[in-house]
């Protein structure tokens, strides 16, 4: 299985007039790409359609190499503006702020000159005989891409350069075991087997809270929350061969729900970042080479495991009380539960119908 993992390094050491040099190359990166995009947006080429006539159709003092590399970003943005929505489509805006480009234009270079930096950032063909080093140092998580997989492509910002790996992880793991997890802000994760992990999250969104907006203080919490966050996806991924959780989306400090939350909660779910946490868990699994599958998250924590039946007065706070058979528990663990039966048993879990028919281990 192949995956895609990210890193940055810094472009701070760079002198002034490299910064403004990488400043003006930025701004006619956008210029170009906006160029393409409107004349790609009422009918957008292939990638392997961009031959000389249509890169040229763009005029620049970029090289032509440059022009395709700004060609392929305004495909890409277009397709994701029609992607996201069908109807009524806005045609995006390229502002300037990164440039995409492959390993024909920039490249790591080994230095041995200069013992305070590990490599040069060595940036050709951009155009009009414009060629940028800039010093950069490598980090312990450059260091294990660097070994596990293969350069693919470069993102480059004003201060800093994004490089994405290809790894390979091998074949997925075979299903014996398989989990549901419950996302929550008492417990980051509770499990269908009983567990809950991430029970201290709570303190940490406090903390977040307290502090003031924007400042360092509040920096520090939030990167201490996401350190949090990282360990229990961490050990989640290890539990099973298979992982099942809810889908969520849409939570944060401007929800709207039916029933008005109060500015407090609001400001929970803002600090909570579900959509970091979940994103963190997929990432972890794939290391793992673990499946990772989400349902539906409608009515999994007023619904009994037992008997089916669902009624809102079933939850009470942290507790789930089936009114109809008795059946008691916690209300995340009863949530878990029900996710996981949701894929296994319901119409969500179709392409898993054979391979799960040999797990051992369904809690």
């Amino acid at each position: 299985m192949k995956i895609y993992r990210s890193t940055k390094l810094s472009l701070k050491f760079a002198t002034a007039n490299k910064q403004q040099e990488l400043a003006k190359v930025l701004a006619e990166y956008a210029r170009v790409v906006n160029g393409f995009i409107a004349l790609f947006w009422e009918d957008c080429p292939k990638r392997g359609d961009l031959l000389k006539p249509v890169v040229d159709a763009v005029p620049s003092w970029f090289s032509s190499r440059l022009r395709k590399a700004a060609a392929q970003e305004a495909i890409g943005m277009v397709h994701t503006a029609r992607q996201r929505y069908s109807e009524g489509a806005v045609k995006p805006l390229h502002r300037g702020k990164c440039m995409c480009v492959s390993s024909t234009i920039a490249e790591l270079q080994l230095t041995r000159k200069t013992p305070t930096f590990d490599a040069w950032l060595h940036l050709r063909c951009i155009g009009a005989g414009i060629i940028l080093n800039f010093p950069v140092k490598y980090h312990k998580h450059f260091h294990e891409l660097n070994a596990r997989g293969t350069l693919k492509s470069y993102i480059i910002t004003q201060d800093s350069v994004q490089l994405c790996f290809k790894l390979e992880t091998g074949p997925k793991k075979s299903v014996k075991t398989a989990v549901g997890v419950d996302s929550g802000i008492k417990a980051l994760a509770s499990l269908s087997t009983g567990e809950q992990l991430g029970t201290d999250v709570e303190n940490h969104i406090e903390r977040v809270k307290r502090c003031k907006q924007g400042s360092k203080g509040q920096q520090r919490a939030r990167r201490s929350l996401r350190q949090r966050i990282d360990e229990v996806a961490r050990d989640v991924a290890t539990m099973a061969d298979l992982i099942v959780v809810e889908k969520l989306k849409g939570i944060c400090n401007k929800t709207k729900v039916k029933r008005r939350l109060t500015k407090n909660m609001r400001r929970s779910l803002g600090s909570w970042n579900v959509r970091y946490w979940l994103s963190r868990l997929q990432a972890r699994t794939e290391d793992n080479r673990v499946t990772f599958r989400s349902v539906p998250a409608y009515n999994t924590s007023i619904e009994c495991p037992s008997c089916g039946h669902t009624e809102r007065s079933n939850r009470t706070g942290e507790l789930f009380c089936c009114r109809k058979c008795g059946h008691a528990d916690n209300a995340d663990i009863n949530a878990a539960k029900n996710i996981l039966s949701r894929l296994l048993f319901g119409p969500y879990g179709a392409e898993f119908k054979l391979c799960l028919a040999g797990v051992t281990n369904v809690n």
